[in-house]
């Protein structure tokens, strides 16, 4: 028998000073049976960092077709598309071409960077791709916000991140290791 997804649901108040965008947003998230915490905040995380209305999650690792989250316009173009973790540089190659932005959020400390160092010649010819670098001891920071029941603030000031939430407040400044924003 196949195990289900777990539910959670957030409350997330946003105040984005970068980008001048200051909302609330209800979200639901399905966290898939072989992801983890980490995992899941990450896309969060991605979440904040490009939030609107229209920016949807994924099927993510229930599908090879979808993104963790993505963003179309009213006629169903994809407009930015974003991943999780070290994706496959085929699957990011597909998708470069199927979108107008790629963006990468790579995590897993040594594991990230030599991901990067493997693929950095293929990936730095798509002129779409941003990928950004959260560092191990942030991701898990972030990893211990996660409940079945969040109400999360987070502040974005000059590409810096304060999430808070019941218990220490984290401070992700996400690396951009390729790419413009």
């Amino acid at each position: 028998m196949a195990l289900k997804a777990t539910i959670f649901k957030v409350d997330l108040a946003l105040a984005d000073l970068d980008r001048n965008v200051f909302e609330n947003f209800s979200l639901t998230l399905a966290r898939h049976p072989s992801e983890n915490d980490t995992r899941m905040m990450v896309r969060l995380l991605a979440f904040m960092r490009y939030a609107e209305h229209s920016l949807d999650f994924g099927r993510g690792l229930s599908s090879d077709e979808e993104p963790d989250l993505w963003r179309k316009d009213l006629t169903g173009v994809i407009d930015l598309w974003i991943q999780v973790g070290q994706p496959d540089e085929r699957w990011l190659r597909k998708a470069s071409g199927r979108s107008g932005r790629v963006v990468v959020f790579s995590y897993g400390g040594r594991v990230a960077e030599m991901w990067w160092e493997q693929n950095r010649a293929t990936l730095e010819k798509l002129p779409n791709l941003a990928v950004f670098r959260l560092s191990a001891e942030s991701t898990q920071a972030l990893a211990a916000l996660a409940s079945r029941n969040m109400s999360l603030q987070c502040m974005i000031q000059d590409g810096e991140m304060l999430i808070t939430g019941e218990g220490e407040p984290v401070r992700i400044e996400p690396a951009l290791v390729f790419g413009s924003p």
